[in-house]
């Protein structure tokens, strides 16, 4: 394997931010793992474009099954033989009034957003010490950094992921592996895609660099956590909002 070619594990990679991560890091050269509940056109396209080589892998797993989540990475780790990156990226939104929410609605959005991160990077942080380096970067949200009407829970989760982050960062890095958040503001995605044109513009107004953020400014920053540039950062939350949250 060359040097530079990382093994780096995806959570929720078949669409939206985790797909443009995934599309990404394969067109830097990096083998990927991913996985999500279900397939989508974008993970059978890339299935077929990387047919017959080792470079490319997705399997179904449901991100609220601590035991699937594990033997997913366990499997990624027999398969390469190392995980030198982990993005924590499988997520849903939850919107309501936290009163009228359901039990299973609150108990799912905690299971994906926070425990299957919790669990996959149990698992890699693992690998990753035997091999004394490693990058573990989450996906947090603005909403963990101020606080917004009829999110709380979601809220509640990114937040713990932020502190997960820092209290990682301690604990892991003098064995060579560092942990990050990347935190992202209002961008073109499935989130955005129920807002009228009246709140989409008032974000817009709110906002300094005066737009939406895309999947390829996100993309960006994680690039950069990943790279070499960023060799001696650990136990941030790198905000990516446009300035919305100063």
């Amino acid at each position: 394997m060359d040097f530079q070619q990382q093994v780096i594990l995806v959570s929720g990679g078949s669409r939206g931010l985790g797909g443009g991560i995934v599309s990404d890091c394969l067109a830097r050269g990096h083998i990927v793992a991913t996985f999500s509940r279900s397939s989508t056109q974008f993970i059978e396209d890339f299935q077929s474009k990387y047919e017959g080589t080792n470079a490319f892998l997705w399997e179904p797993v449901d991100g609220t099954d601590p035991e699937q989540v594990k033997q997913f990475a366990l499997s990624v780790a027999q398969r390469y033989g190392r995980i030198d990156a982990l993005i924590n990226n499988a997520g849903i939104g939850s919107d309501g009034v936290l009163g009228l929410m359901r039990p299973a609605e609150i108990q799912r959005v905690i299971s994906l957003n926070l425990e299957c991160a919790v669990h996959l990077t149990q698992v890699c942080s693992r690998v990753m010490l035997s091999h004394q380096t490693g990058t573990i970067i989450n996906i947090s949200s603005v909403n963990a950094v101020r606080g917004h009407s009829g999110v709380s829970v979601y809220s509640a989760t990114k937040a713990a992921l932020d502190g997960f982050t820092r209290s990682l960062a301690r604990e892991l890095g003098p064995r060579g592996i560092r942990v990050n958040s990347v935190a992202p503001g209002y961008f073109e995605s499935e989130m955005v895609g129920d807002l009228t044109p009246e709140q989409r513009n008032r974000i817009i107004r709110r906002t300094p660099l005066g737009r939406l953020g895309s999947i390829q400014d996100i993309v960006a920053a994680i690039r950069f956590l990943l790279s070499a540039d960023a060799q001696f950062i650990t136990g941030q939350t790198l905000v990516v909002d446009g300035g919305i949250t100063c």
